[in-house]
């Protein structure tokens, strides 16, 4: 596989990602939830500043900062590890998986870093969606953008159920974005799969020697 085809794959996930969050971003104010397919599939907007799936890292600034430099370090070393594992001729599969984490890390590095510049506050009132002017955050503190949510489940768990009789409970309960959905696909992939995407492909003259 081609490094130019891993990049487009990166491309791809990026400007799905990025084109989803400006939507949601400009046209949902904070909260807001629509049921796409019934009531497992909806678009739920929140925002969150620490890492995939609404964790955090701390509330102070500096927790804030770090966590994004980190990713800025990531991503750039992701590029090497990408083009290295195409120099090194590794599995297709090795290599589409290598470029869903380094496209979902940007994604959510774009965020963090410029958001904050971009766009107007979010508000809880349909008349005051977020626009593109005076950011509402410096340089590095963008806020992660997330709306997929897929409450598969979501009941009222029976009383006699040990330590959660008479809860509710959701499965799957965190908001996410396409970013974050690509890391997962592409970490989870390789932890299954290892044995058969981590290889090199071995030449057709060496196989036939």
């Amino acid at each position: 596989m081609k490094y130019r085809s891993a990049i487009f794959i990166v491309l791809i996930v990026i400007v799905c990602d990025q084109l989803l969050k400006y939507y949601i971003k400009t046209h949902f104010y904070y909260g807001q939830e629509v049921n796409v397919i019934g009531h497992w599939f909806r678009l739920h907007f929140i925002e969150n500043e620490g890492m995939a799936f609404g964790m955090r890292l701390g509330n102070a600034d500096i927790g804030k900062v770090i966590l994004t430099l980190f990713r800025l370090v990531a991503v750039i070393l992701g590029f090497f590890m990408l083009k290295s594992l195409v120099v090194k001729k590794y599995s297709k599969g090795a290599i589409i998986c290598g470029s869903l984490i380094l496209a979902g890390a940007l994604g959510n590095l774009i965020d963090s870093m410029f958001y904050g510049m971009i766009f107007t506050e979010s508000s809880y009132h349909l008349a005051n969606v977020a626009q593109v002017g005076q950011g509402y955050a410096h340089f590095l503190h963008g806020r992660v953008v997330d709306m997929l949510y897929f409450p598969i489940v979501d009941t009222r768990m029976p009383g006699w159920v040990p330590f959660i009789g008479g809860s509710d409970f959701v499965f799957f309960e965190p908001v996410f974005n396409i970013a974050d959905a690509a890391i997962s696909i592409g970490v989870l992939t390789l932890v299954f799969f290892q044995k058969r995407l981590i290889h090199k492909r071995v030449p057709v003259q060496a196989v036939t020697q």
